[in-house]
């Protein structure tokens, strides 16, 4: 459990996952851990994540503190709504419905990667794009935005916010998953500020749901303790070492794993795994 959260963790900070794509399947399927109480130790474990990779991106002013605590905001109403519902839902037609939305935005996010050249100013730029003129004359938007770009969509991102929250409080992965992506592809945030920016988020997130699992009696200390210490450290190495990979290799990772939680949600689905 230390190593299989520490390899999470540090996979989880680099891409601002929370670790909860690992996790989850590593205490299924390696620990024999009932599905339910694997995701409450996987809340636990994007808790932990978040805390110990969240203060290394604000010192390196990679992260934008301001959009996350906005986005914040709609991803724990999400995650309140997703933990109220965790228990009631069928948990096939939640894990095909998930599995299609990871193929959708891996593939997307591949073909946003094949179809344009890097930019010559930064190796990580997002699809900025031409903000529409209410994005522009915004001055609540103005403040949100980095030095190098701009803020656009700033409802669809609330949108994907809040169902970035339901997927964390239903699966425990954190919303990264949907978040990064809603913030690089729809709102024009750089790659690497998305996912530092997400890191900030999915700690608070997870909180939400974490709390209506444990007073439900679906997380198990004894194993979210060793796992946990794992994650923490995977983490901090994480995001220590985050600033040395190179945003392309970053983007073809954020992919691979959609695709493979893709394939493990399928297995699922089906009744498989």
């Amino acid at each position: 459990m230390l190593g299989g959260g520490a390899a999470a963790g540090l996979f989880g900070s680099l891409l601002g996952l929370g670790g909860g794509i690992l996790i989850v399947p590593i205490l299924t399927f390696g620990f024999d851990l009932p599905l339910r109480e694997a995701v409450g130790v996987s809340l636990v474990s994007v808790i932990v994540t978040s805390g110990a990779s969240a203060g290394v991106y604000l010192e390196r002013r990679i992260a934008n503190l301001r959009l996350g605590m906005v986005l914040e905001l709609f991803t724990a109403i999400g995650a309140l709504i997703g933990g109220l519902v965790a228990f009631l839902l069928d948990e096939r037609v939640l894990a095909g419905l998930f599995a299609a939305l990871l193929v959708y935005v891996a593939v997307t996010m591949g073909r946003n990667s094949a179809g344009r050249a890097a930019p010559s100013s930064r190796a990580d730029a997002g699809p900025i794009g031409n903000p529409s003129e209410s994005d522009a004359s915004s001055p609540f938007v103005g403040r949100l935005s980095g030095p190098d770009y701009r803020v656009r969509r700033l409802g669809l991102g609330a949108t994907g916010s809040v169902g970035a929250g339901v997927v964390s409080a239903l699966l425990g992965i954190g919303g990264g998953a949907v978040v990064v992506p809603v913030m690089h592809l729809a709102m024009g945030v750089p790659l690497r500020v998305a996912t530092a920016t997400s890191n900030l988020m999915i700690g608070v997130t997870a909180t939400a749901s974490a709390i209506i699992y444990l007073l439900r009696g679906g997380i198990d200390p004894f194993v979210a303790g060793p796992t946990a210490i794992g994650v923490f450290l995977g983490a901090t190495l994480g995001a220590r070492t985050s600033h040395r990979v190179d945003v392309r290799v970053l983007r073809l990772l954020f992919i691979v794993v959609l695709l493979y939680t893709a394939f493990q949600m399928v297995r699922r689905a089906l009744g498989v795994a």
